[in-house]
């Protein structure tokens, strides 16, 4: 593996975790939105991840990173809040609630800046590499 691959395997990580982010805030930000476009309440949404393989000279693939490859809806029920004075309350007094959970999300936000921070790590410590290879060099 060389050493611009190191880089390239934490840019797509460093990619695809701040879409993650994307998501989670969009996901907290519609935890309360009954109406959307498409109609109904808003669905939580997830990334699809893939790795990126790649073959090297007749060898085996070799993961060279992640991409998204999508955004799933969670097909998770919506919850029922009894509320009749709503606007958009069916018949009987209810209101179909987004599935979003806000405290999942938020564990799901941490995980997601952790998994950043040890992207940037990585590329700090091949950076730092790569500067003392320079140094030995003179």
């Amino acid at each position: 593996m060389g050493m611009f691959s190191i880089f390239e395997i934490s840019a797509s990580g460093l990619t695809a975790e701040r879409l993650r982010m994307d998501i989670i805030s969009n996901n907290i930000v519609n935890a309360n939105s009954t109406r959307t476009e498409e109609g109904g309440a808003y669905r939580r949404e997830m990334p699809v991840f893939a790795t990126i393989l790649e073959r090297e000279l007749g060898k085996q693939p070799t993961a060279k990173g992640v991409k998204v490859v999508g955004i799933a809806k969670d097909p998770s029920p919506l919850k029922l809040k009894y509320d009749p004075s709503h606007p958009d309350a069916n018949v009987d007094g209810y209101v179909e609630m987004p599935n979003v959970d806000v405290v999942k999300e938020m564990v799901d936000l941490i995980t997601a800046s952790r998994a950043y921070e040890a992207n940037i790590a990585v590329v700090n410590a091949a950076k730092s590499a790569a500067m003392k290879a320079l140094e030995i060099g003179r």
